[in-house]
């Protein structure tokens, strides 16, 4: 009698290598996007050897891919937390101080989703015209609910939320150009932004 195929689980020492060469190549896909990171840098910033990085993961592509998919889990739960049966002012200025938040304690994975939006999407395509948009319309149908009763000012949904992703993951994204201006700063000045951005979409936003 054949016996069931069970799948070999990977060790603690295993795990811990996974980890290391995700955590060593997203400073160097951060740094360097996609197609300036090499496998060497990224072993070199491991503490491995090529070959032993290979072990784990056959190719820049992989180590890539686990990387992004990783990450728009983690992207896309703000935005899930938008009630729709909270209070609309409430939820939007919530949203917008979670992403301040992600920028501040994220910055890295910000900028590797910028380069991977900024090169057309290669590897993350399927994603965006699935989970992303999926959740995107579910929310800007919230949104619509709201100011056809009146409990925000009409607004294009899309458009909103798409304001809502550039000006709080501007802090993450361009974090050089804001601390060359304004100098640094223990929160990235996320504190400040999250003051003024609450401000102006309130005003916006408030229904009159």
């Amino acid at each position: 009698m054949a016996r069931a195929a069970t799948t070999k689980q990977p060790t603690r020492i295993q795990k811990e290598k996974r980890r290391a060469i995700l955590a060593a190549a997203l400073d160097v896909f951060s740094a360097h996007g996609f197609r300036g990171a090499t496998l060497d840098q990224i072993a070199d910033a491991a503490g491995l050897s090529k070959p032993n990085l290979l072990y784990y993961f056959d190719s820049k592509e992989a180590i890539h891919q686990a990387l992004l998919t990783r990450l728009l889990d983690t992207w896309l739960d703000p935005l899930r937390q938008i009630d729709p049966q909270g209070d609309p002012l409430r939820e939007l200025t919530g949203y917008i101080r979670r992403k301040l938040k992600m920028s501040r304690d994220y910055p890295r994975e910000s900028r590797l989703f910028a380069n991977e939006i900024l090169q057309g999407a290669p590897r993350m395509q399927s994603e965006i015209e699935g989970a992303l948009k999926a959740l995107v319309d579910e929310k800007t149908e919230v949104i619509r609910v709201w100011i056809a009763a009146g409990r925000i000012a009409p607004v294009d949904p899309y458009h909103l939320i798409f304001s809502i992703w550039a000006t709080t993951q501007h802090y993450a994204d361009f974090e050089v150009q804001v601390q060359g201006i304004l100098g640094a700063a223990p929160d990235g000045h996320v504190g400040d932004a999250a003051t003024f951005l609450t401000r102006l979409y309130t005003d916006g936003l408030r229904p009159r």
